[in-house]
């Protein structure tokens, strides 16, 4: 029963920083842009949170820090692709090359593998042990005790689908990426919407680099990201930018992760191994999202009453 708990206690943990990527990279995608940068967005957010940390030891600064350079990478991005209209899957894979090479040269300036800040955030200003229902067998200890960020994510889903469905900024950003012909007929300013739904996804995606790198493991190092960029990708993909499907397949994800770390904690000299468990996972869907959506198309028009 602790085995069941722990997994599905990790799921939610290992989930909450897909989450937020993928919501924030689905502004970008329902507006027309495919941000294949996000996983550097989220190691730029990673390393300006540590380092603000690691020097000031205020969280609220290296939060705040965080959030502001995921802003300057959104309007960089928005300049090249949108502004300048240069290609958006070379502009954002430049921003992920750019942020590996930034943090191969920070760290090479601190003569270190890693920033460590283990013991500068207490676990108290992190971690959120919820009254009542803390104390309900089974649920409480998988549902509480989470981190700030990882309840925001949840609580996010819902907050993006109304943004999405029920604001004049989610209509207009829906309609830029369906039709601009449209949108600049009723006089909506095209760049304006990109440049916000890209400047959002930054600023979500450096929450998501200050959640694994600050509050999950205390660390900055190069690789910190693990591919969540694009594992955030292939769910906006595979939910097909509807904010409840993308979040379910980014937890889906997570489950993956969480089976991955959990396992191998019992297995032991093959460990290793289980670590590929998210990747195959993604693979799988993809292609039965694929082969679903193919279907779907091949079908269309020919079924007859």
């Amino acid at each position: 029963m602790d085995f069941i708990i722990k997994i599905l206690f990790d799921s939610l943990y290992f989930s909450g920083p897909i989450i937020l990527i993928a919501l924030g990279g689905l502004f970008a995608y329902k507006a027309g842009i495919v941000n294949i940068g996000l996983d550097g967005f989220m190691l730029f957010g990673a390393l300006a949170s540590t380092l603000i940390l690691y020097f000031t030891k205020s969280w609220v600064l290296a939060l705040l820090g965080g959030i502001v350079v995921g802003i300057l990478l959104g309007i960089l991005f928005s300049f090249f692709g949108v502004t300048k209209k240069a290609n958006f899957i070379i502009t954002g894979f430049a921003i992920g090359l750019l942020s590996t090479a930034a943090g191969k040269y920070a760290l090479a300036l601190m003569h270190n593998t890693s920033i460590n800040v283990i013991g500068i955030l207490s676990t108290g200003a992190s971690r959120l042990n919820i009254p009542l229902i803390e104390d309900i067998p089974f649920l409480g200890p998988i549902i509480s005790g989470h981190t700030y960020l990882t309840y925001f994510a949840y609580i996010s889903i819902f907050l993006v689908g109304f943004i999405m469905k029920k604001t004049k900024f989610g209509t207009y950003v829906r309609v830029v990426g369906e039709s601009e012909e449209a949108a600049r007929s009723v006089g909506i300013n095209i760049n304006r919407i990109k440049y916000l739904a890209v400047i959002i996804g930054g600023i979500f995606t450096a929450l998501a680099g200050y959640e694994v790198a600050v509050v999950q493991l205390s660390s900055y190092t190069t690789d910190i990201t693990a591919g969540m960029g694009f594992i955030a990708l292939a769910a906006i993909y595979c939910g097909d930018g509807d904010p409840g499907k993308v979040s379910v397949y980014a937890i889906l994800f997570g489950v993956a992760q969480a089976l991955s770390v959990n396992l191998a904690i019992r297995i032991g000299s093959i460990a290793g191994l289980l670590k590929i468990i998210p990747y195959i996972t993604i693979v799988i869907v993809l292609f039965v999202v694929a082969l679903i959506k193919n279907r779907k198309s091949l079908y269309r028009g020919f079924i007859y009453e």
